[in-house]
């Protein structure tokens, strides 16, 4: 259980998996120069076969392909430029994804990265052209009015992963496309190097796309692939996410930040942004990351806790905030992170904080219809590297007070302290447990004890031991916090000083409680931890685009 909003850090910690089964880096590094070698000697092979031609001797078929030069692609509004210019002008884009059998027979305009470029002869050369998980095959082949031999060495000798624009014709060939997303063919009449990619790159993207199950199958075989662990990917992140199943996380995460706010600002919620840089703890504890700010101590705020209630205390009512938190812990965990993005809310309480709890579920239940229903596509890669079963969850989100969850695993034979937390073995089993009582992946466990939570948690009027609070879970991990806040400042203060916490560091806060604020209460998550849960992964590094835990701070 996190104070709010998520817990924090991590570190490098490995994979989830047998590393006894990884290769060795020199090993991997062999097979990779074994490739590249291959590699150059076929583009050699397919060179020598064509005989250099004079820009004269191909005449006005040599303005069909090369390198662009760097003035066209400085944003020339004047028509007249060099050959690209002439052969993009006046034509529309067509994303890559969108290349289907409907265009056939159609010019087309599209730009991509060179994924992989194979020379049959000095007559013809495969391309396939990658953009943003979308693949397509296109063909460089020697003709009379469009493609010399020369532009097809030109092609035949460019480097994976550089930029390219291509004019062709859209083809339907009679079988399956198997190497390529797109089931049709672009006859290439034109192509232009845009920008080129070093020749020898850290990390191939086919090794990182591969999946375990690949690795495993090809050792049964006695074949050994590269397999790239997680700080060789960290390391050369941007060409990691390049991946399909990279393209497809961070994109799941951008739809998970559009739906939490399209469904909170439907229930009439105010987004606010609150400030990063504070002059004390906002969880307490000395998990912060502390800083000089021109003098004076501050820290790195460890959630908009304080500030979003402060929000309600200035009669916002109901907002939400998405955000970065920070926290100092050392937590080497596969689901902790120093720095991460907090989704947090706070609302106003009419009677119960169960109206905070009923957010929660229906807020959820739309994040993951949406998503199921949105991103089919991106659902599909993760699942191809990362293979994962779908999310179980109930329209009517279930909710289970602490107490019954510790009788659960009392039953199965865990005994948990009945006024202590859950530690991260115990909600795993509560988990499985839940999932096969109540066939859900995803609950709110409530009514935790008060010794557990926060300093401005809302002791239980039943019996003060216990809280008007909840966590809630999806598959045995813990994604949310949240709870009835303390409004009354003499109480606040005592709650406080109990914790460690500085009273005079926070004394901004307790005031706006002097004037007058209505019962409340919130909750915080994390978007990376939402992400990495809902689709089955092992490392939340995997939904951070460039992760912070305690031993990475770069790139």
């Amino acid at each position: 259980m996190s104070s709010e909003s998520e817990a924090p850090v991590s570190a490098t910690v490995p994979e989830e998996e047998d590393l006894s089964k990884s290769i060795s880096k020199k090993a991997a590094k062999k097979e990779a120069a074994k490739q590249e070698k291959l590699r150059r000697r076929q583009e050699a092979a397919a060179a020598s076969a064509v005989p250099s031609l004079s820009v004269e001797e191909e005449g006005p078929l040599a303005n069909n392909y090369g390198d662009v030069p760097l003035y066209e692609l400085q944003s020339v509004n004047k028509p007249e430029g060099g050959n690209w210019t002439e052969a993009v002008n006046g034509k529309e884009w067509t994303k890559v994804g969108e290349l289907t059998e409907s265009l056939k027979d159609q010019e087309v305009l599209i730009r991509g990265r060179v994924h992989t470029a194979r020379p049959v002869s000095s007559k013809l050369t495969f391309v396939v052209l990658r953009q943003s998980g979308s693949t397509v095959q296109c063909v460089v082949s020697q003709k009379p009015d469009s493609v010399t031999k020369q532009m097809v060495k030109f092609v035949a000798s460019l480097n994976r992963e550089s930029f390219v624009d291509i004019v062709g014709i859209v083809s339907v060939p009679g079988v399956s496309i198997k190497g390529a997303s797109q089931q049709v063919e672009v006859q290439v009449r034109k192509l232009y190097c845009i920008s080129k990619a070093v020749p020898n790159l850290p990390i191939n993207i086919e090794d990182a796309a591969r999946s375990e199950i690949e690795i495993e199958k090809a050792l049964q075989e006695g074949e050994q692939l590269v397999r790239v662990n997680q700080d060789t990917r960290l390391n050369y992140r941007v060409l990691d996410i390049r991946t399909p199943a990279n393209q497809g996380i961070f994109r799941i995460q951008s739809w998970v930040g559009a739906i939490f706010r399209e469904f909170l600002l439907a229930e009439d919620f105010v987004e606010i942004h609150t400030p990063k840089l504070i002059g004390g703890s906002s969880e307490g504890g000395s998990a912060v990351f502390k800083l000089d700010y021109k003098g004076q101590p501050a820290c790195l705020a460890q959630s908009p806790q304080l500030h979003k209630q402060m929000s309600i205390c200035g009669d916002f009512r109901r907002v939400f905030e998405i955000g970065p938190v920070f926290r100092a812990e050392d937590s080497y965990t596969h689901r902790h992170l120093c720095e991460f993005t907090g989704l947090d809310v706070e609302m106003e309480i009419n009677k119960h904080y169960s109206e905070v709890m009923d957010i929660v579920g229906h807020l959820f239940v739309t994040i993951f219809d949406k998503l199921n229903e949105k991103c089919k596509k991106e659902l599909e890669a993760v699942g191809k590297q990362y293979p994962f079963e779908p999310l179980k969850y109930n329209k009517d989100t279930l909710r289970l007070k602490f107490e019954e969850g510790v009788q659960m695993l009392k039953e199965a034979g865990v005994e948990i302290d009945p006024l202590g937390d859950l530690n991260t073995e115990s909600e795993r089993k509560l988990g499985q447990l839940v999932s096969e009582k109540y066939g859900t992946d995803f609950y709110i466990l409530h009514h935790y004890p008060s010794n557990v939570r926060p300093f401005y948690t809302m002791k239980s009027h039943e019996n003060p031991l216990y809280s008007n609070s909840f966590d809630v879970f999806i598959r045995g991990e813990e994604i949310i916090s949240g709870a009835q806040r303390v409004h009354v400042p003499e109480v606040l203060e005592e709650r406080a000083q109990a914790c460690g916490i500085d009273v005079k560091t926070i004394s901004t806060y307790i005031d706006s409680f002097r004037y007058g604020v209505p019962p409340h209460g919130g909750f915080g998550v994390g978007l990376e931890r939402v992400v990495m849960l809902f689709c089955g992964l092992n490392n939340i590094r995997k939904t951070s685009l460039f992760p912070r835990d305690p031993l990475r701070i770069a790139p």
